[in-house]
């Protein structure tokens, strides 16, 4: 790969092992070299500008969470070495909590939770992120709901007035890549799945799903097939029925030995209008981001559907949109 250290086999290579070396190798000052000084990183908690504020996060983490580790499940990439390359990374992380930090005093507790990031790197350096952690799974296993968790930090972060504001298009800042991915028919087929959902096409998950479809949702949820889809989806578009739509980025790929596969980042924005997965309507302005990856594939000679799909989203960063809105803290 023209611009990368030789010792990287492929693009996947670098993003896999560039992640293990920098957690559980312990290699945190590699950060100077594998991330650019001016790196924009966003999450639905924020946004942040610097490499400075990558080490100091990532020290704090490993603080809380000494043994944590981050177990590569995929990397679905788009782009050229000469002119910068997408990954969609997915992660499997096991952590437990034995040090004090963000989530509170060290309760022992053994997490398991995933997150989906898309980076793009050009000359062996990171310069652009967009991260989702699946905090509704964290806080859950710490006994916390994402409601009461996204209380709790609106308190210590200074109450609705002062505390730090979620990540919102209004807030961002321009990096260095303004792709938008590939045109590989797979992402177009999971794009169009999602556009169609959001339309309130519901009749598109019997369609596209596999009725045997494997589901990973936010919460650390496990479901399966068409009802499982139906749950999940009805509840997220009948919380925010007329926030706006958007797919960001899409990416399709055909690798040897891999399913056809696609990775879709999109958000909602719009305001907390109708009852769904988050309760009561409160008239909040919300902005969702989320990132959903899909794998397709057939069973004999039947037809080719969408066979196992993750989407993530941060459901306390959307709690914590609904309760500085309406001040229940």
């Amino acid at each position: 790969m023209k611009g990368f250290d030789p010792k990287f086999a492929d693009f996947s290579d670098y993003i896999l092992r560039v992640t293990r070396e920098i957690w559980e190798d312990r290699g945190i000052a590699t950060l100077h070299d594998y991330y650019a000084p001016d790196i924009v990183v966003r999450t639905p908690g924020g946004i942040t500008h610097g490499n400075g504020g990558v080490i100091a996060a990532t020290m704090a983490t490993l603080a809380e969470f000494p043994d944590r580790t981050l177990l590569g499940e995929d990397v679905i990439w788009s782009g050229t070495p000469e002119d910068g390359m997408l990954s969609s990374h997915r992660i499997l992380s096991t952590a437990t909590h034995t040090g004090e930090g963000v989530y509170g005093p060290a309760t022992g507790r053994r997490l398991t939770y995933r997150i989906l990031a898309d980076c793009h790197a050009k000359d062996n350096r990171i310069d652009d992120e967009w991260l989702i952690r699946d905090q509704g799974a964290i806080v859950r296993q710490m006994g916390w709901t994402p409601q009461d968790y996204a209380r709790d930090l609106i308190t210590r972060e200074g109450g609705p007035g002062a505390c730090t504001p979620t990540f919102a298009p209004a807030i961002d800042q321009p990096g260095p890549y303004a792709g938008g991915g590939n045109d590989n028919a797979w992402g177009g087929r999971l794009a169009d799945l999602l556009t169609r959902i959001m339309r309130a096409d519901m009749a598109a998950i019997p369609t596209v799903y596999d009725r045997a479809a494997h589901l990973e949702y936010p919460g650390g949820v496990t479901g399966h097939g068409h009802d499982a889809a139906d749950r999940f989806w009805m509840g997220l578009r009948a919380a925010f029925p007329s926030a706006a739509f958007a797919i960001h980025h899409r990416i399709g790929r055909d690798d040897p030995y891999m399913p056809p596969r696609a990775a879709i980042r999109w958000s909602l924005t719009g305001t907390h209008d109708g009852w769904g997965r988050f309760g009561a309507p409160t008239g909040a302005p919300v902005h969702v981001m989320g990132i959903t990856h899909g794998e397709f594939g057939r069973l004999g000679s039947g037809p080719v559907l969408l066979r196992r799909e993750w989407t993530l989203f941060d459901e306390t960063a959307i709690w914590k949109q609904i309760l500085m809105h309406t001040g229940a803290v």
